[in-house]
């Protein structure tokens, strides 16, 4: 599969902390890839050094074909990210939260008004365009920051535990929603905290103390680990990597 997401011996340090230890990682244009591991192991550190949003110390990355450090406006043009903390406003209905992003990207006229209405069709928004979005349940909220990252039809879609807090029904939409982005070609790189949601992820990449250990899909985790569930099967690697330290 063509790789969209390359690193090599990616890392970055905070004086002596070492948060990302030189990660060597592919994810192939497509690809739904979950990165998961205890606080503090460096999921989100990497991911806002893919998104160009932070420099590595050392090593390298590539993502859409361009560096993250030379080439970071272009890494920036090719993706979305949503972050744990979305900066929706509150005060601003759905809608107007939609059209100020779609200004931040320079998409106007009948294309954003196509693009809007799309969005909204698509994650059943469509009821509650005119609401503020202060007023929107925390489902609803992710739903209207997944749209907003969207605007800009992004190759590479970055999500930084999107469900974290979320309702189990919520959840379930939200990932209907990703099911279609992958139809339509979109790669989606997230983190997680959730073993289950992991598990719908081509490929899962485990993280412990800033060391990418293990990385395969999730059924073939589970059957080199022997263990019953993802869960089991992390457990066991992250109890190796501690005996091994």
């Amino acid at each position: 599969m063509e790789p969209i997401i390359e690193t090599h011996g990616l890392t970055r340090r905070f004086g002596a902390l070492t948060a990302v230890d030189h990660l060597d990682l592919t994810v192939a244009r497509g690809e739904a890839f979950g990165l998961v591991g205890p606080d503090g192991a460096g999921k989100t550190t990497t991911l806002r050094m893919l998104c160009g949003l932070m420099d590595p110390t050392e090593g390298s990355a590539r993502v859409a074909g361009h560096d993250v450090v030379r080439e970071s406006q272009a890494v920036k043009d090719q993706i979305g990210y949503m972050a744990q903390r979305f900066g929706l406003y509150g005060d601003l209905t759905v809608e107007e939260n939609m059209i100020f992003y779609a200004d931040l990207f320079n998409i106007t006229g009948q294309v954003r008004e196509d693009l809007s209405e799309r969005l909204l069709r698509m994650t059943r928004m469509e009821p509650f365009r005119d609401r503020q979005a202060g007023k929107l349940s925390g489902g609803m909220k992710q739903k209207l920051a997944l749209m907003c990252t969207l605007l800009h039809r992004p190759k590479i879609l970055f999500l930084d535990e999107p469900t974290n807090g979320v309702d189990p029904v919520s959840r379930r939409d939200f990932w209907a929603i990703l099911y279609q982005l992958l139809k339509d070609g979109i790669t989606i790189f997230m983190t997680t905290a959730y073993l289950d949601e992991a598990e719908r992820a081509n490929r899962v990449g485990l993280m412990h103390r800033g060391k990418l250990i293990r990385c395969a899909a999730p059924d073939e985790l589970k059957r080199q680990t022997e263990a019953p569930s993802l869960e089991a099967a992390f457990i066991s690697l992250i109890e190796a990597a501690e005996a091994h330290a």
